[in-house]
């Protein structure tokens, strides 16, 4: 199962100027993430405050990802940065040392 961690800023050219339209879209975008939080897709969200983005730890199937950061598009931009464990860490070590 892949691990990533989700760098995501909002696309400021499809935020609304009026501060209640913002608003809604945040509710919209809270929404989808308490859905996926749900379904165990994303582990942990946080926004970075006064930024237009934030992170989240996703963990499933490549395609799985796929799918929950579709949903996303066009408002959001993600930047992901795949995780190895602690397990996998030492795999390689022990592969270095022979």
């Amino acid at each position: 199962m892949a691990k990533y961690l989700m760098l995501w800023t909002l696309d400021k050219a499809h935020i609304p100027i009026d501060p209640a339209e913002r608003g809604g879209g945040w509710q919209l975008l809270m929404d989808m993430v308490k859905k996926d939080m749900q379904k165990g897709v994303i582990k942990d969200w946080g926004v970075f405050p006064s930024q237009g983005g934030g992170y989240s730890i996703m963990e499933g199937s490549n395609v799985e990802i796929m799918q929950s950061t579709e949903q996303y598009v066009p408002f959001v931009d993600f930047k992901p940065m795949p995780i190895a464990t602690a397990e996998e860490a030492l795999e390689l070590i022990n592969s270095l040392e022979g």
